[in-house]
């Protein structure tokens, strides 16, 4: 099962091939969150979880540490462009302190 490749993101994030969903739009505003953060995570960050069985297109959740606090981001991608989904600063009520396991309730 083949699951997506940042490098892939990360081109078709300097090509600009980037579509930001409502809900997405809706969490930046809510988190102050802006959307150059957004690309420099997917830039320098790295994904940690698959997500194959997502509709219409399978995604994935990235972790960058180089935010102000560090951030996840739900991203897919159709081969020719990359949504962004939600993003999100994960806690420690959720996930251990490498901020890339969620633990286990």
């Amino acid at each position: 099962m083949d699951g997506i490749c940042i490098e892939s993101l990360r081109t078709l994030c300097h090509t600009d091939k980037v579509k930001w969903t409502i809900h997405v739009l809706n969490r930046m505003r809510e988190r102050r969150i802006s959307s150059d953060a957004i690309l420099n995570a997917v830039l320098s960050g790295e994904i940690i979880k698959q997500y194959q069985d997502d509709k219409p297109f399978p995604s994935c959740l990235i972790f960058n540490k180089d935010f102000a606090a560090p951030l996840h981001i739900v991203a897919s991608t159709d081969k020719r462009n990359v949504y962004v989904i939600t993003v999100y600063i994960p806690t420690l009520d959720d996930w251990e302190a490498d901020y890339r396991t969620r633990k286990e309730l």
